[in-house]
């Protein structure tokens, strides 16, 4: 299948940049020349991507961040542009300010003021498969871009594209992160992925929340290169997990209700996935599924036939692969099934495991980490019993097996 990504090239010149100064925040006088470099090599990649990224908000975030830092560091526009590593900060050297203004630590404010903070939960993975922060659990289409989270703290997009050509089956391609400027502590700071492309930094180059008192108080971490970041910002009490597993992205998210809940435009709410769901428009449920592969079953005995999924999986080789990952039989594990009977991808197997291993270490709850039972049409914030059967859950899943194998 063609990559389905964007001719921006933009992350690659931020990842350039970061590989080439990272850890040289506290440079001396001797290596300002070498930082200068990269900056002219940073600046020279954004050029040559220019006509590409002409709409792109990472894109003119890098040239203005590149701009300022050429400045604040006397470097000429005219010289070398090789990228030379420079060397990193000494083990130990964490770079954190110990006189952080109080406001930019979340919890340490908010005790003065009341109880401890509730936090909540969001996911999305796989075809793609959303948990809210009510513990609602969706499939949905949603292809194109959604916002995910938008508050008075941050906004986050996701772009979801087909799996498969003629496919209503959508995964994650492309997630943007704009956390916005807040007091003392931060500076607007975006973080942009797609696929192929996790980058262990903001987009202007940069690994925590700018020039202000409280900067370090947004921080990203790389967990494991190009597959698995972190993004603390205590500011706002909030953990983000990005990974990249096979092609697509998953996004998890631990935040307070309290900034759940900050939101200046109440009458758009439910537009948010992550607060609302959703729309009802672009949820699946298993009797449309069905009904769509047999419709779709008619239609390619009648015309041309498609290409089969790259891996074919029977229901009985899907449940004993997701078994393997996951071996209680709750929601993750259904969409697991669904996934590889959907996409024919392992990689999908992969996705719902380290979904549900976010759930495990963001959830603050650790009664609710497993659902059983479709919750769209549950209050919101309830969970089936654990004892609930996903008996009908099984028997829709395998009349639509059934379905793919009359195709």
């Amino acid at each position: 299948l063609p990559a389905v990504t964007s001719p921006c090239k933009i992350l690659k010149c931020n990842s350039e940049f970061w590989a080439a100064t990272s850890g040289s925040h506290h440079l001396g006088t001797e290596e300002a020349p070498e930082f200068c470099t990269a900056l002219r090599a940073y600046a020279h990649c954004t050029r040559r991507t220019a006509r590409t990224c002409r709409g792109d908000l990472a894109y003119h975030s890098a040239v203005h961040g590149i701009d300022d830092l050429m400045e604040q560091h006397n470097c000429s526009k005219d010289g070398p542009t090789s990228q030379p590593r420079l060397r990193t900060l000494p083990p130990g050297d964490s770079q954190e300010r110990s006189d952080s203004p109080e406001i930019c630590h979340y919890e340490k404010s908010f005790h003065k003021h009341s109880a401890a903070p509730n936090y909540t939960h969001c996911g999305l993975f796989g075809d793609p498969h959303l948990r809210t922060f009510t513990d609602t659990f969706q499939t949905c289409k949603v292809q194109g871009a959604w916002p995910l989270i938008d508050n008075s703290y941050l906004n986050v997009q996701v772009t979801n594209t087909p799996v498969l050509p003629g496919s209503t089956a959508t995964a994650t391609s492309k997630l943007t992160i704009i956390f916005k400027s807040f007091q003392e502590c931060v500076d607007q700071k975006v973080y942009q992925a797609e696929m192929d492309e996790l980058p262990a930094a903001f987009a202007d180059g940069s690994k925590n929340g700018g020039d202000k008192h409280g900067a370090n108080s947004l921080k990203i971490t790389e967990k494991v290169s190009g597959q698995h970041i972190e993004i603390q910002a205590k500011y706002i009490g909030t953990t983000i997990v990005v990974r990249q597993v096979g092609r697509y992205l998953t996004f998890a998210v631990r935040m307070p209700e309290e900034v759940v809940n900050a939101v200046e435009d109440r009458d758009s709410q439910g537009l948010y996935l992550c607060l609302r769901g959703c729309p009802l428009n672009q949820q699946i449920d298993f009797q449309t599924i069905r009904s769509a592969q047999a419709t779709e079953g008619r239609a390619r005995r009648k015309g041309p036939s498609l290409s089969a999924p790259p891996q074919a999986f029977t229901y009985e080789t899907a449940t004993a692969k997701c078994r393997e990952k996951l071996p209680v039989e709750d929601l993750y594990f259904q969409s697991c099934v669904f996934d590889l009977l959907t996409t024919g991808d392992v990689n999908f197997m992969l996705a719902a495991y380290y979904a549900f291993e976010d759930v495990k270490m963001l959830h603050s709850n650790k009664d609710k980490l497993h659902l059983y039972e479709r919750t769209r049409d549950l209050a919101p914030g309830n969970m089936a019993p654990s004892g609930t059967s996903p008996a009908l859950w099984v028997a829709l899943l395998c009349l639509s097996q059934c379905w793919l194998g009359l195709l």
